[in-house]
């Protein structure tokens, strides 16, 4: 939103201008760490041009934008400014307009008396469970800087450890699709124009260059209908993805795949062994840490896993015993480890290394899956392309000696 704006510096001198902010509060705000005297602030006129106008479609709060928010909150609790003032601060200062709005609210909330916890749990698609209950735990022990900095430091290690992932599926992901596009374009624009002089030649075409040619008529002839049902059936697998029964299904196929599902399991280890580590720290009971943890993992079957364990727990039964029952899932190696921070009394501390652990794992994982995909891809890739071009030049070239 711009507001215009008029003031006074320092020297006495009149200043004018406009500046962005989401309300007039924030706008005053910022004026004033200037160390100018606002005399008249108000909104300015609306855009006529389409252009003219800021959208904010594509505005969302990152976790990176919640990693610094975290850290500035704990320096600034450490400081022993107000939560109040501090929410207020934050909101002048962020550059995202959607968390800068969330920050005014929830700073609203605080004004009227409301817990830190309880304002943060008004905006669920910011600040998550776990988030909201580190900090509760926070407000109940008095160390919302430590806690601030846990949660500042947690959530880095998660998005690095997630970054590094999705890092090492981009370039394969690209090198298939290249691929597909490159056959595309063959077949449906270049053999077209070549099968017409083999056809025409009068000279025996083989069967692997008769298959090249069928399949390339085929995608002429049905390539837009084959596009549609490919979009259409794309809809509905995600769509059923979003099931209950197809998200079940979705995670047993990525923990089924040779080489990824590695990737996989030691992605959710580690961040099992880290989110219990960074909650029992805090505080937070062994069951309402399980709980949490199960909702963070992002996966289903490990979600189930550790709800029956929340179970087992409940009845009696220590972590180490509750996780023993999948050893698919949860190797022995990681329960004989819980077991012996359970019986030394640093569980924590055990977790953190198991966490540290697996997190090298992922590392080593990702580095063993690129190595073994980037020959393959290109190898597939020029094999491929190769098989056709000979498929369609060896007949070419018979055509040239025959005359």
């Amino acid at each position: 939103m711009l507001f215009n704006y008029e003031a006074v510096d320092q020297a006495g001198a009149k200043k004018q201008g406009s500046i962005d902010a989401m309300n007039v509060e924030i706008a005053i705000s910022s004026l004033q760490r200037r160390g100018l005297v606002v005399t008249n602030v108000k909104e300015a006129d609306a855009p006529s041009s389409f252009f003219g106008k800021r959208f904010t479609f594509f505005d969302r709060v990152s976790t990176k934008n919640i990693v610094i928010l975290s850290r500035q909150m704990s320096t600034l609790f450490e400081a022993q400014i107000s939560a109040l003032r501090i929410f207020r601060l934050l909101a002048a200062e962020t550059e995202n307009a959607v968390l800068a709005k969330k920050l005014m609210e929830i700073s609203d909330d605080l004004q009227a008396g409301s817990a830190i916890s309880a304002a943060l749990a008004k905006h669920p698609k910011v600040f998550s469970e776990f988030y909201i209950s580190m900090v509760k735990a926070g407000e109940e022990s008095g160390k919302l800087d430590e806690t601030f900095l846990y949660l500042a430091d947690y959530l880095d290690r998660t998005y690095e450890l997630s970054s590094k992932v999705k890092g090492a599926l981009i370039y394969p992901s690209f090198i298939i699709v290249t691929f597909v596009t490159v056959m595309m374009l063959m077949f449906t624009m270049v053999i077209p124009k070549i099968s017409g002089i083999l056809t025409d030649s009068g000279v025996p075409i083989p069967i692997y260059t008769r298959i090249v040619l069928g399949i390339s008529n085929f995608l002429v002839s049905y390539g837009f209908i084959l596009l549609a049902l490919l979009i259409v059936g794309g809809f509905f697998l995600i769509r059923f993805i979003r099931t209950p029964a197809g998200r079940s299904a979705y995670d047993r196929f990525k923990l089924s795949i040779p080489y990824v599902s590695t990737l996989f399991k030691k992605l959710y280890l580690a961040r099992f062994s880290d989110n219990m580590a960074t909650m029992l720290a805090s505080g937070i009971t062994m069951v309402r840490s399980l709980e949490l943890t199960s909702n963070v993992i992002d996966n289903s079957i490990y979600h189930d896993i550790l709800n029956r364990a929340v179970e087992s727990v409940k009845g009696g039964q220590t972590l180490s015993d509750s996780l023993s029952g999948d050893p698919q899932a949860i190797p022995g190696i990681m329960t004989q480890m819980i077991k012996v921070g359970e019986e030394s009394g640093e569980l924590g501390t055990i977790l953190k290394t198991v966490a540290r652990f697996y997190a090298r794992e992922v590392t080593v994982a990702i580095d063993s899956i690129v190595s073994l995909i980037e020959p393959a891809m290109i190898v597939l890739l020029g094999g491929g392309v190769g098989i056709l071009l000979a498929s369609v030049m060896i007949p070419i070239y018979s055509i040239a000696n025959a005359q």
